[in-house]
């Protein structure tokens, strides 16, 4: 029996493991040149179309069926949005990685990209939460990591928030978990963008 991931915090549909064990079939240079383009979107995903367009390209150039490749990278794209939700280190990362059925020698290339684009995908996802949807209350707590399988993670403090979002009809709750350096990056962006709204009002 499959052992729950960190990402989704139970045992993930089968189609994660087919998807990311689809990944394998990927040359090592195809399959950087793939998760730089999903990093790149998930650093600025307001480029959709960009993202897109080069997907296009990716298949076009590598003879793989465009509409194949979208479909394997919804998976991979839900993995990712969850690991940024729940803050999920570089190791946690390739724990689940290669859980899913990616080589080692891939996993731990992900994670060192991971490790690299950590904060600005972070900054990224919660300027997009508070571009699209209205905020209509933030509540948050700082805590410290007592213990846990990363002993390097121990001592480290971090911040939850809590975001309330209107989503029109209703309201929804946004949950997530940020480091203290992620936290004073997105506390600095959201300083800026104050600035930017007094300045034009």
């Amino acid at each position: 029996m499959a052992l729950p991931l960190h990402f989704s915090g139970d045992t993930p549909e089968d189609q994660f493991y087919t998807d990311f064990g689809n990944l394998n079939k990927f040359e090592d240079e195809a399959f950087s040149q793939l998760a730089t383009l999903v990093f790149n979107f998930l650093t600025d995903p307001k480029e959709s179309s960009l993202f897109l367009s080069q997907l296009e390209d990716f298949a076009s150039h590598y003879s793989f069926g465009l509409n194949a490749l979208k479909n394997l990278l919804k998976s991979v794209l839900i993995f990712f949005k969850a690991a940024i939700r729940k803050n999920l280190s570089p190791q946690h990362v390739k724990e689940d990685l290669t859980q899913l059925g990616l080589t080692e020698q891939k996993a731990s290339w992900v994670a060192g990209q991971w490790r690299t684009h950590l904060a600005s995908v972070t900054k990224a996802a919660a300027g997009q939460s508070l571009t699209i949807n209205q905020l209509l209350d933030m509540e948050w707590r700082f805590g410290v990591t007592a213990g846990g399988s990363d002993m390097r993670k121990s001592g480290n403090t971090y911040l939850q928030l809590k975001l309330v979002l209107d989503k029109g009809s209703k309201s929804e709750d946004v949950f997530m978990e940020l480091s203290l350096p992620q936290f004073y990056s997105f506390l600095h962006e959201m300083e800026k963008a104050k600035a930017s709204l007094e300045y034009l009002s």
